[in-house]
């Protein structure tokens, strides 16, 4: 630490210039700065005038306010960056000891050993740099929560968030929800008309935790939508988004993607697998995955070329998405959710209602998972269709 102030509290009057002698290397290249003051009354009002004073030597016994009170005040200031160091004749316990008691960082006996004195110097302000250091991590950590916070605020507002989100629509229904493992997550579903006919959906997973997930998250979310929203084949889509997140991802960032497009009319729904979970078609009394188009991750690959394929629904069929935190979650006997459990739970839960299909599934993911942190966001996208009445 450099240029720290001390302030020296002793009435007599003739330390001042053995002080100033002692230190006049450490003084003259500004790596001690001492305040002088001659009773606790006069050192508090220094203290005020100069709050930046870290260390403070104190004689017990002086006129107008003795070392001990002036620990006592200083105590009240609840300053962990200043500390005081007290001076007592030797063998005068009962004060010393008093002393350590109201806050005294340590203690020298008189006559002082400028020697001792130095050595307890920097030991004290070590320990204050320490102190400062800690203050220091700590506001940075306050700091990041509030980034975190706001980040979370920011994701959370981006994702879909009223239901049913095209109430004028009698052709489908549609619900989601996102449980993110931190504070902000890498999980993200959306959906839009594309024209009269077509809903555009997807539900994605980027790799990673934290801020930097969420970021390229926002960014893979907006680029879906933006070149969805152009009416391009779900291939076509890919390609185009896939190149542009390869020219922005930083860190071997990636993420999967299924991305699909629903004819209202039809029932016919076109669609990509970037590396996702296959998802699943509930239909009468079955429970089957989608077919995989096998293309691979987006981010990664700037040259790759994706596919499409199509899978046909019927009225009262339903289409269910989710992210590996479904399945990949553990419980504490370390076993799998699995896709069996969640392929069974489903069997036994098809007749339900949307909402509660996806609400309850989380339900039983996480009481699978009771006693373990969450180590991955649960996300999960249904869509029914219900075709032309």
């Amino acid at each position: 630490m450099k240029n720290v102030k001390i302030m020296v509290v002793d009435d007599e009057v003739d330390l001042e210039p053995l002080v100033r002698q002692k230190f006049r290397r450490q003084i003259r290249d500004g790596i001690y700065d001492f305040v002088f003051a001659h009773h606790g009354l006069e050192a508090l009002a220094k203290l005020i005038e100069q709050p930046e004073i870290r260390l403070i030597l104190s004689d017990i016994n002086m006129p107008e306010m003795d070392g001990l009170t002036l620990l006592t005040r200083l105590k009240e200031l609840k300053n962990p960056m200043l500390k005081t160091v007290i001076v007592s004749a030797y063998g005068d316990m009962e004060n010393i000891r008093t002393a350590m008691n109201r806050g005294a960082f340590d203690f020298l006996t008189k006559p002082i050993s400028f020697d001792d004195l130095e050595i307890t110097i920097n030991k004290t302000l070590d320990e204050i740099n320490i102190i400062w250091q800690s203050m220091q991590e700590h506001d940075q950590l306050i700091s990041i929560q509030q980034d975190l916070q706001t980040a979370r605020e920011i994701q959370q507002a981006i994702l879909p968030k009223v239901f049913p989100p095209f109430p004028e629509r009698s052709e489908f229904s549609i619900f989601a929800s996102m449980i993110a493992a931190k504070e902000v997550g890498g999980d993200f579903f959306d959906f839009f008309m594309i024209d009269n006919e077509r809903l555009g959906f997807v539900i994605g997973d980027v790799s990673g935790k934290g801020v930097t997930a969420a970021i390229f998250m926002a960014v893979s979310r907006t680029l879906i939508r933006a070149t969805g929203l152009k009416g391009i084949s779900t291939n076509e889509c890919m390609n185009y988004v896939n190149r542009l997140l390869c020219n922005e991802s930083v860190s071997c960032m990636f993420v999967t993607v299924f991305y699909g497009i629903l004819n209202t009319t039809t029932g016919v729904v076109e669609y990509v697998n970037a590396g996702h979970n296959p998802p699943y078609i509930l239909s009468g009394n079955e429970v089957r995955k989608v077919e995989m188009t096998n293309d691979t991750i987006l981010g990664c690959l700037e040259d790759v070329i994706y596919h499409s394929k199509k899978a046909q629904l019927i009225p009262g069929d339903m289409l269910l998405l989710y992210t590996d935190g479904v399945t990949e979650a553990f419980n504490i006997h370390d076993e799998l959710y699995g896709e069996e459990r969640l392929e069974n739970y489903l069997k036994s839960h098809m007749d339900h209602p949307l909402e509660d299909v996806i609400k309850d599934s989380i339900k039983d993911v996480t009481e699978f998972s009771s006693g373990i942190p969450q180590s991955d966001d649960i996300t999960l996208m249904a869509i029914k269709y219900i075709g032309r009445v």
